[in-house]
């Protein structure tokens, strides 16, 4: 099974935010122990490493968490009709369109977030880290 991975649970993970910590830092366990795969798109390490490095973190720590990151998840990339798609799609923020529409092409299970409400009208079902490892077990 396949899971993209929204950004704000990377970060959770990361940067041990309560209370959401916990079970991200889960979810990326069960994907080391290869359980399931796990997948980002190429644009959030360049997010992910910007707020990391707002935060304090040098940039060579964070140069690391993203190697760390980017061997432990495949990095997809983003296609000219992952774009088009994100445009038409009715979710409304853009950027949660194109993970919903990279998700759909890498045929990804669900989409694993902590904010499902973005995407009700996702084609790829939206789930917590939380549901996710529940329904694993």
């Amino acid at each position: 099974m396949k899971v993209l991975i929204d950004t704000n649970v990377i970060l959770d993970a990361l940067m041990n935010r309560a209370p959401w910590a916990e079970a991200a830092q889960e979810l990326l366990r069960v994907i080391a122990a290869g359980k399931i795969k796990g997948c980002i798109i190429a644009s959030q390490t360049t997010n992910i490493f910007y707020l990391l490095h707002r935060q304090g973190m040098d940039e060579a720590t964070v140069k690391t968490i993203i190697q760390k990151l980017s061997e432990a998840v495949s990095v997809v990339g983003v296609t000219p009709a992952d774009v088009q798609e994100a445009l038409t799609c009715p979710m409304p923020d853009y950027e949660d369109a194109l993970l919903a529409c990279c998700a759909k092409r890498q045929k990804a299970a669900f989409i694993i977030t902590r904010n499902e409400r973005d995407f009700k009208q996702s084609p790829v079902k939206a789930l917590s880290p939380q549901a996710f490892i529940q329904q694993l077990h």
